[in-house]
């Protein structure tokens, strides 16, 4: 009768690694994971080196090596698949022009990489959010969503200008949040996720920027 594999290796006189072997293998491990993150940096490096040149086949390397990592900053950041993707491509044609600009006595590859990304990334969340700003007015006025009874008394006073002229008496927490909820079309919820911040935190920002915003129309509606 055929013997199974474990025991055929241990009537040959093999044995499983003990605990010894264990420990010193889990002890070697750091240094090993170093040795291989130096030699990718340096790997990184030079094909940041010869991307510089225009050497394309240096660029797919580099990519292919980084962009997964390039991707989930942004989507993170982001919160949005598409615009990750968007935001990933924008960072690696901003690689392949200004790649002669990497200084590898001021950073490692991979962070002066993810310092592009998390730049880029932050400039369409700030983008978006600006954009969000300047419809705010018609998005609040043609929403039909009652997120409470505060959002709901300010939306039916609200016109385009004293809107705008009020906005700057949000805080820019309370602006971006009103913006993603109203422009957006966003819950509470997806707002809170979309900032990474706790659900209380994002109802409070809204509901405090609401009562603001109420506060300036009614001045601006008595001294109209």
């Amino acid at each position: 009768m055929r013997e199974h594999g474990f025991a055929s290796a241990h009537r040959s006189g093999d044995s499983a690694p003990d605990a010894d072997e264990v420990g010193d293998s889990l002890r070697r491990l750091p240094g090993e994971l170093d040795r291989h993150r130096s030699a990718l940096a340096d790997r990184l490096a030079t094909l940041l080196t010869a991307t510089a040149t225009g050497d394309r086949a240096a660029f797919t390397d580099f990519y292919r090596l980084t962009s997964p990592r390039v991707y989930g900053l942004a989507a993170r950041i982001l919160g949005s698949h598409p615009t990750a993707e968007e935001v990933t491509q924008e960072v690696y044609l901003q690689v392949w022009s200004s790649a002669d600009q990497y200084n590898p006595a001021l950073a490692a590859p991979v962070g002066w990489l993810m310092m592009l990304a998390h730049r880029r990334a932050v400039d369409r969340v700030r983008a978006e959010a600006a954009a969000a700003v300047r419809d705010l007015a018609y998005a609040c006025a043609h929403a039909g969503r009652d997120h409470d009874v505060v959002a709901e008394s300010v939306t039916q006073r609200m016109e385009e200008q004293a809107v705008l002229g009020c906005l700057d008496a949000l805080t820019p927490t309370q602006r971006e949040a009103i913006s993603l909820a109203y422009y957006s079309g966003r819950t509470y919820r997806e707002v809170a996720d979309h900032l990474s911040v706790p659900l209380p935190t994002v109802k409070t920002r809204i509901r405090d920027g609401l009562k603001r915003l109420e506060i300036c129309l009614s001045v601006e509606g008595a001294d109209g």
